[in-house]
This record gives C-alpha cells, structure tokens and sequence, in this order.
C-alpha cells in the first residue's frame, strides 16, 4: 500500500460524525447519528431478542446513533444528544463518554500508531461570544488521540473548500449549513482569508418555525427530513420553514459581506469564486435554487464577485473528504 493511502477525516457534527479514510476502492465512509439513550436494565432481554447493539453499564443500558433513536420512539422517550449548536453540550453530563465511543465507532484503529487524523472544529462564532470553541476542540482531541491517532484540528469550512474547489485551485467560498452552526470560509489558492461562524442553523430553523406554527421541535424536523420543497412550500408549516431558511441564508450573506469588509485592504480576490453550499440543513428541497433567488437579491451590495453558487458534490461527506485530502497530504513524499 502506498504511503499516499495513510490518514483519515473526521467530521464532528451535531446530527452525525462521520469519517473517511482512502480504501481499495475509492474513499470509505462511516457514520453514525449523533445521539444516545439511556434505558433500564429492565430492558436488556427486549434488546437481546430485537438483535441491538448496546453498551451496558452499572445501573443502565446505553444506545447510541441510529438505534437509539430508533427506540427512543419505542419508549417513548427523547433521544439525547451530547453535542448541542454545534458544540459539545454543557447540560450532558455523560457527552464526553458517549462522544468517545462515538468517534472510536467511525475511526476504527489506526494503520499504525499515531496515524494522522484531521478532525473539524467550527469557528468561533461572531454572533455569540459565550460558545466554548476552545474546550470543544481541546476535548476532541484528547478522544482521537486516546484512539491512537496523531490528532490535528481543522477548520470545517476550509474542509469543503479542499473537497470541492480543487479545479478553481482551491479557491472559494464555502458555507457548511450545519444544525448547530452554519461555518464559513474564503480562500484563495489555500491560503486561508476569513473563517467565522454564525450562531444559527438547522436546529434555529426548526426551534422558530415549531414557535411560529404552534407545533413541536419535532414534528417540524420530520416535515423538513421528509422532503419539503422550499421553492413550492405546500402547508403552513412548510411555509414556516421556507421562511426561516430565508432568514438563515440572508443572515449568513450578511455576515460575509460585514467579516469581508474588515480584511478588504489586507485580502484580495484577483477573480470571481465558486460559493459551495454544504451541510445536512443544505439537503432541504430546492434549497440550491432557492439559495440563488435569495442571494439575487444581495448581489450588488455583495463585496466580491461569485463566478458560481453550486452544492458540494457530497454535502453530508464533503467536511470528512476534505479533512482526508488534508490528512494525506501528511504523507506525500516532497
């Protein structure tokens, strides 16, 4: 196996961690939901028989990713999530080990010690000064370097950007609309110009158009994971949703232009640039064309010019792919 094959991604997200490392065939991927739940040991001989998967402790059961969200519905109960708005939640007391077994789940073991494994952090956010990037990140890794691995922290953004932007030179801005956080990152030639977050995401888009319907956090999710189209929005919770995307893309571009203007005399773009949309909250119906219509509307107070707007080729995948590109740049011969 050649050296170039060493080195794996992994993206930390809210909904799913995934990662990618360099197979036979191309790049192999795994992922599993973020989530977990806690059940009486009562319910040991119910998951034995169903086939489940499950880590058992002193006084409980533990599921974590799919399945337990799964059989959340089966108890009726809510599915925890140790990461919450992007970072790992403060009110979970058991996130930190549930998110060890998480990422050693999709990780696997190193090809040998102290392999490199470039892992994603947001940035910090613009709009909220009270999220804790730095112990996010200091935690994350500990846990893959416990796994074995060589741990490097990455920016999420630029991931997209090395992923999605290698015929522009890796030139680009990426926006990863994630459900915590929405990321962003401008480039030129690599060369890292902005990274920033804004506070908001997939779960802000929920939370206010549950609020603004009457309906629950839930529901509203299903209806917008179930295929609501926001170009042809058909109920009036679609049409909260549809909404609240609005308002999310208009406060991104916002955001770029006002993080643009402070770097403008320092950084310059000596041609247009792709803009690359990614993230699970991008997955929504229409939601590239709907993108274009709203930024239309932005693109003559907008500070640079964008030669495209276009979906990463992968959006659920496209931060791992690029952390792996970056990984395995650790292993090229000069």
């Amino acid at each position: 196996m050649s050296k170039q094959k060493y080195g794996v991604g992994v993206d930390l997200g809210t909904m799913n961690i995934v990662s990618a490392r360099k197979g036979s065939k191309g790049v192999d991927i795994r992922r599993i939901r973020d989530a977990f739940l806690d059940l009486d040991l009562s319910a040991k001989k119910m998951l034995k028989l169903s086939g489940v998967d499950f880590i058992e402790r002193e006084n409980e059961i533990l599921l974590v990713g799919d399945v337990a969200l799964e059989t959340a519905n089966v108890f009726g109960k809510e599915a925890r999530r140790p990461l919450s708005q992007g970072l790992i939640s403060a009110g979970e007391i058991d996130a930190i080990e549930v998110l060890g077994i998480l990422v050693r789940h999709v990780l696997g073991d190193p090809k040998f010690e102290n392999e490199v494994c470039y892992f994603s952090v947001p940035a910090a956010p613009v709009d909220d000064a009270s999220r804790d990037v730095i112990y996010h990140a200091g935690v994350f890794e500990r846990i893959i370097s416990e796994c074995g691995y060589d741990a490097v922290a990455s920016n999420e953004a630029m991931a997209i950007i090395f992923s999605n932007c290698a015929k522009e030179g890796f030139s680009g801005l990426s926006i990863s609309f994630g459900a915590g956080m929405c990321n962003i990152a401008l480039a030129v030639n690599t060369i890292e110009g902005l990274v920033f977050s804004v506070a908001r995401g997939g779960d802000w888009i929920d939370a206010g158009s549950a609020k603004a319907t009457g309906s629950t956090v839930s529901k509203i999710t299903a209806i917008k994971e179930g295929g609501v189209d926001l170009l042809n929005p058909k109920t009036r919770e679609e049409e909260a949703l549809a909404v609240y995307y609005k308002s999310l893309i208009n406060y991104c571009l916002s955001h770029v232009s006002k993080e643009f203007r402070k770097i403008q005399g320092k950084f310059s773009l000596p041609k247009p640039i792709p803009l690359v949309i990614s993230g699970g909250t991008s997955k929504a119906g229409g939601f590239v064309e709907f993108f274009k219509q709203v930024f239309e509307k932005q693109k003559k107070r907008f500070p640079f010019e964008i030669s495209e707007i276009r979906q990463a080729t992968d959006p659920l995948n496209a931060v791992a792919q690029g952390l792996l590109i970056q990984a395995m740049q650790e292993y090229e011969e000069d």
